[in-house]
């Protein structure tokens, strides 16, 4: 897969992760990049701005890799501890809401992230870039049937805290022990069945005109009211 911008690729050669090549604006002048480039003897090629928007057509910065498809963990690396908290994504569309969200829950330490094989966005170049990185620091499960998983987080010890219009004031939740927190799709929220698998569903107060929030908005209030409630 490529991925690109600055802050990606510095990521990556921190990490010292594996590149296949690296592809660069003619007139590319981070010096630190290309010479962490060389030294690594990754080849690189040096493109004109049309050949490397052809390549990638986002804001690439001057500088595309080519990297192996992104690893996702299994979801038993994320739920051992007594207090692990993990955000599931019922079905997320939009790239940059899971970038987004991927960059809040890194800030925040959360155990991990889990999202649906099917009808949802998986992890892809423009996630990776709006994540600013973070993704590389972030465990990621990537589960078949999001219904059989909070049964199994549920055998586990977790409570399963659903997001909604309908529910209860998100700040009269307990938090506390295992948690895991649902965050519906942009359009239609949460899936029926998600739903009602829920042991809470958590609403967040809509006092003017707009009657709900941004996805990755709504997930960064409840992943730091959790953090919050369980110093």
């Amino acid at each position: 897969m490529y991925i690109y911008g600055k802050n990606v690729v510095l990521e990556y050669l921190k990490k010292d992760l594996k590149i296949d090549k690296a592809y660069l604006y003619k007139n590319f002048n981070d010096e630190y990049i290309v010479e962490s480039l060389k030294s690594k003897k990754i080849k690189i090629e040096w493109l004109d701005k049309r050949d490397l928007d052809h390549l990638c057509p986002d804001n690439h910065q001057g500088i595309v890799l080519r990297v192996k498809d992104f690893e996702y963990s299994d979801i038993n690396e994320m739920i051992d501890k007594d207090d692990s908290l993990v955000v599931i994504l019922d079905h997320i569309e939009d790239p940059h809401n899971f970038g987004a969200i991927i960059r809040t829950c890194e800030a925040a330490l959360v155990d991990g992230i889990i999202i649906p094989k099917n009808r949802g966005v998986s992890v892809n170049p423009t996630v990776i870039k709006v994540s600013t990185g973070a993704i590389l620091n972030t465990k990621i499960a990537r589960v078949t049937n999001l219904v059989n998983t909070i049964e199994y987080l549920k055998s586990k010890g977790f409570w399963i805290v659903g997001t909604d219009m309908d529910g209860t004031d998100y700040t009269e939740i307990d938090y506390s022990g295992k948690i895991a927190l649902v965050i519906g799709n942009e359009g239609k929220g949460m899936g029926d069945l998600v739903s009602k698998n829920c042991d809470f569903i958590a609403s967040l107060p809509m006092r003017g005109t707009t009657n709900s929030l941004n996805a990755s908005v709504a997930a960064g209030i409840m992943i730091y009211e959790a953090i919050k409630c369980r110093k």
